[in-house]
Formats: structure tokens, C-alpha cells, sequence
């Protein structure tokens, strides 16, 4: 029965493939920061009713989608959430592409900025879109239900803004749409790896994430008379080389990285101005070494800003938990990704210090977060990377103005959501089981 069904979800996903391809060009041409999904997710919900699809709810979260598809087959207890992010990066894009973006935000906090989905959440999109037109086409062939999540700001909300999974998994619940509670959670991020090919980590594959802002207060005053105000910079200067000593007081074997890439001055050139934020994130593969390295930045603000007659605190924000794909569940879902990849490669990865907010869902209700390739490189031989022929843009990390997304990747993302789905629903597919 499985075989046959796999055969039919097969069939459906290159008979949808063309559209799948068309609808990935149109939210790559057109992308939205987090919080400001609202043109997005009218897209989406127009081609879930245009799928026949009857339940569908907008507005979650900001701008998130969810719909539901229920199996009229056989009677399943069993519910699979099927998870997509849909924000874009602001970043410039220069990947070449003939659709891509030149879409300006003029208007958001911050801005204005370049917008980009420099990070595939377009691929994710069209890709459960695509598995959402097969499993509503085949719904008589299986029971229980799948619920399909279309998540705005997976890239973190702007600053005095809520968003993201975790709201939006709060705003599901109130509204009661874990009912019944899904027995299983799974999404799919592309990545630069070979077309086709998947990895996964066992255990931990996505770091935890916060998101840290220290200010530093003085006394503002004009340029030429600093002895009559309170600097702040030097106090700043102090707080980013010291940071850096954190590194000798944790052990090495705790992966974790502190970065700062955003300054925030009230000076000017001929002003010594009152205050200076600096922003930037703490990434770990243990909850318990961020809150460390929480407390020891809060005793080197503190005390580093006294020391200059400046006062510091210190804020967190956007808590994210780690991506934990649970050996159970890895061992469970494997032979789907071979299944569905055919000869292309599946590998083993370390963890990364990347994250993502789809760890709302998976350490919720269990499963897996896929890795799939989209990018025109094969492996060689001796362990590295050979471009495809007659494109040398090879390896391009994600976040990158030239990261891409060969769109023969979307058909395996089509088949991939609608294997695992039929396999947990009819009982293939379960971790302990």
C-alpha cells in the first residue's frame, strides 16, 4: 500500500513541479523582512484555496498561515506538522539570478533596506506548497491529519516587535489548533550541499540563540571640551576587547561564539554623544553555557563602564532552544531521505552554530529538521567540492548577496514533506515504534 502511495506522491510532485518552480520565482522577486510577510502570505493562502484546501487560517503570529488537510482513508490517531519559514534577509542580492530581487524597504525599522530571500525560506515556501497540493489530492489514501505551518519571522523580528515560532506557537495553542497534538513535527532547510543530496545531525544540529544588546551610558557634551562630559566609547572599546577574554574562561570543548555586528552612536563628529548601543548574538550548542557567558558579559559591562564614569546593563532577547534531532528519530526517518534521494548522498554533519526557530516545533512534539542540497557542485573524491559544469558558482553559503537555489532542488522538497507525512500517518514513520 506504501509503495503504491509513494509511486502516486512521486507522480503529483512532477506534475506540480512547474508551478512549484513558478511560485518560487515569485517570492524570490518579491520578499519581505520578518513581521512584514503580509503580500507573502496572501500568496500562500490564495494557492491553498485555490487547492481546495477549506481550513485555513491567516493572521497567526503576524503574518503566519496555517491549514489543515485531514486524511479520509483509514483511521489514524496520529497528526504531522508540516513546518516552512517565509521571511526574507535584508541583504542585496548578487546571485545572478534572472528573477532576482531589487525590492527596497524603505519603511522598516532601521531602514531602509535591501531585501533579499538570501537564505531559501522562497524554496521552503513553494516547496510545502507543493506538498500541500499532493497530500490534499491523495487525502482519501490515508487518515489522521497534517497541519501546515507557514511561519513568519524565522530571521527574528525587529527590534520592540514580537515574532517568530515561539509566538507563533503560543497563538496556536490559544486558538486551539494542536488539537488533536501532533504527534510528530518536521521541516526541511536547503543548504549548500550537492542538488539532492541530504544531511542530518544526530542530536543537536542548530545551536541555541539569543539575542544580546549592551548599552553604555555617559554624558553627552560638544567635541572640543570631552573633560566636561563622560565618553562612552572608551567604555565601549573596553567591553568588545574584553568580551573576547570569555573565550579562556570557558572550556574548549563548549562549542559557542559571541559576535557583535551592530553599533548604534547619538555622537557626531564634533559630538561626544550620551549613549552607545552595541547589538550582536550568543550562539551555543548548551542552554546552560549561554546563560554562562550571559553572566560573565553582564559582570564585564557593569564593571568595565564604572571604570569609566559610564553605566552599563545589559538586555536578551529572542531566546531560541537548540534544533535536537533525537537518534530515535533520526534512525526512523533515514530510509525516507534515501528513499526519496535515490543515488544522490546522504551524510552525517556536525552541529552547527547556525540556528533556527523550528525548534519551537520539534522539541514540542518530536522529529526532524532536514537539510537538503540546492546548489550545482558534486563531491570528489578526495573529500572536496568540484562545480557543476557550465556554472562555477559552486559552494555559497546561505545569508551570503550570492547565495541560490537550483530549482531542480524543489521537487525533492515537494516529495520529501509528502513521504514523511504518509509514513508517520500510516505508521511507517515513529520514533520508539
Amino acid at each position: 500500500m506504501l509503495d503504491t502511495l509513494h509511486n502516486e506522491i512521486d507522480s503529483a510532485a512532477r506534475a506540480v513541479a512547474e508551478d512549484v518552480t513558478a511560485w518560487r520565482h515569485h517570492l524570490h522577486r518579491n520578499p519581505e523582512l520578518p513581521n512584514r510577510e503580509e503580500e507573502t502570505a496572501a500568496f500562500i493562502a490564495q494557492r491553498l484555496d485555490e487547492f481546495g484546501i477549506t481550513d485555513i487560517t491567516t493572521g497567526i503570529a503576524g503574518h503566519g498561515v496555517v491549514a489543515r488537510i485531514r486524511g479520509a482513508g483509514a483511521e489514524s490517531e496520529r497528526t504531522v506538522l508540516l513546518r516552512a519559514d517565509i521571511d526574507a534577509l535584508p541583504v542585496k542580492e548578487d546571485s545572478g539570478e534572472d528573477f532576482a530581487s531589487d525590492k527596497v524597504d524603505t519603511e522598516y525599522p532601521g531602514g531602509p533596506f535591501p531585501v533579499a530571500h538570501a537564505c531559501g525560506h522562497d524554496a521552503h515556501t513553494a516547496m510545502l506548497l507543493g506538498a500541500a497540493k499532493v497530500l490534499h489530492t491523495l487525502r482519501d489514501q490515508f487518515g489522521g491529519e497534517i497541519v501546515l505551518v507557514f511561519q513568519p519571522a524565522e530571521e527574528g523580528a525587529p527590534q520592540g516587535e514580537e515574532g517568530g515560532a515561539s509566538r507563533m506557537v503560543e497563538e496556536m495553542e490559544q486558538r486551539g489548533m494542536f488539537t488533536p497534538e501532533p504527534s510528530m513535527a518536521f521541516g526541511i532547510h536547503v543548504a549548500p550541499l550537492p542538488v539532492g543530496a541530504m544531511a542530518y545531525a544526530r542530536g543537536i544540529q542548530n545551536a541555541a540563540s539569543e539575542t544580546v544588546k549592551i548599552t553604555i551610558t555617559g554624558k553627552q557634551v560638544h567635541g572640543s571640551a570631552p573633560w566636561q562630559g563622560i565618553d562612552p566609547m572608551p567604555a565601549v572599546g573596553d567591553v568588545l576587547s574584553n568580551i573576547g577574554q570569555i573565550y579562556r574562561q570557558v572550556d574548549p570543548e563548549e562549542r559557542f561564539s559571541i559576535s557583535f555586528g551592530h553599533v548604534v552612536d547619538q555622537g557626531r563628529f564634533n559630538i561626544i554623544g550620551n549613549q552607545v548601543e552595541l547589538w550582536g548574538t550568543v550562539r551555543s550548542l548548551r542552554a546552560e553555557v549561554v546563560a554562562d557567558i550571559n553572566a560573565r558579559i553582564e559582570r564585564y559591562v557593569e564593571h568595565l563602564a564604572a571604570a569609566h564614569g559610564c553605566t552599563g546593563s545589559v538586555e536578551f532577547f529572542d531566546e531560541v532552544p537548540p534544533v535536537v534531532n533525537e537518534p530515535a528519530w533520526v534512525d526512523a526517518i533515514l530510509p525516507v531521505y534515501q528513499r526519496v534521494v535515490g543515488d544522490k548522498p546522504v551524510i552525517e554533519v556536525p552541529s552547527s552554530m547556525g540556528y533556527d526557530d523550528v525548534s519551537e516545533f520539534i522539541s514540542r512534539f518530536g522529529g526532524v529538521y532536514a537539510l537538503l542540497g540546492g546548489q550545482n557542485f558534486t563531491f570528489t573524491a578526495e573529500g572536496g567540492i568540484e562545480p557543476a559544469e557550465g556554472d562555477d558558482r559552486g559552494f555559497v553559503p546561505n545569508h551570503s548577496p550570492q547565495f541560490y537555489v537550483n530549482d531542480d532542488a524543489l521537487a525533492y522538497g515537494v516529495r520529501l514533506h509528502a513521504h514523511v507525512a504518509v509514513d508517520h500517518l500510516l505508521g511507517a514513520l515513529s520514533a520508539g515504534e
